[in-house]
């Protein structure tokens, strides 16, 4: 058996899609979460994770979230890993995942923890409508190609009628 030989051409190997949806959901999130983390906290240095407290407790809540998402990024690297030693990768899947992920974060951030618990805003001193608008509108639209990945995944792993 080849080493380099596609998932669907190994005797025995069955592509796992929906797990490979899921770990690479997984990175998705994490990779979104240190995105934010790293732009919006660090280098624009618009908000911390939580602002409702002291500029400490504000940092020390970034460094919270950083370890979180390095957490998340280390185990769904190890379980994509697990997948490709496997030979149980599903790409298409993976990557429908991996956009799901990035949008899911991006909506949970943008209603829960800018609307809903309030933890922290987009922005500060200013309008912030349009910063929601453009946050949760890209949320939306990584979603919506996610969904369009996934569908076209699924449709693709069907199998093909027999004539």
């Amino acid at each position: 058996m080849s080493s380099s030989a596609h998932p669907h051409t190994v005797p025995g190997v069955r592509p796992e899609p929906r797990r490979s949806m899921v770990v690479c959901g997984l990175i998705g999130v994490a990779v979104m979460a240190a995105v934010d983390e790293i732009v919006f906290h660090q280098i624009l240095g618009w908000h911390h994770f939580y602002d409702r407290s002291t500029p400490g407790v504000g940092l020390m809540s970034d460094g919270l979230l950083h370890t979180a998402e390095l957490l998340a990024l280390v185990a769904g690297f190890f379980l994509y890993a697990d997948l490709r030693r496997r030979r149980a990768l599903a790409p298409a899947h993976a990557w429908a995942g991996f956009v799901l992920g990035l949008g899911m974060f991006q909506l949970f951030d943008g209603i829960v923890d800018h609307k809903l618990l309030r933890l922290h805003q987009i922005r500060y001193g200013v309008d912030v409508t349009p910063y929601d608008w453009a946050w949760n509108s890209a949320a939306v639209t990584l979603l919506l190609l996610g969904t369009a990945l996934a569908v076209r995944a699924a449709r693709g792993s069907r199998p093909s009628p027999t004539t």
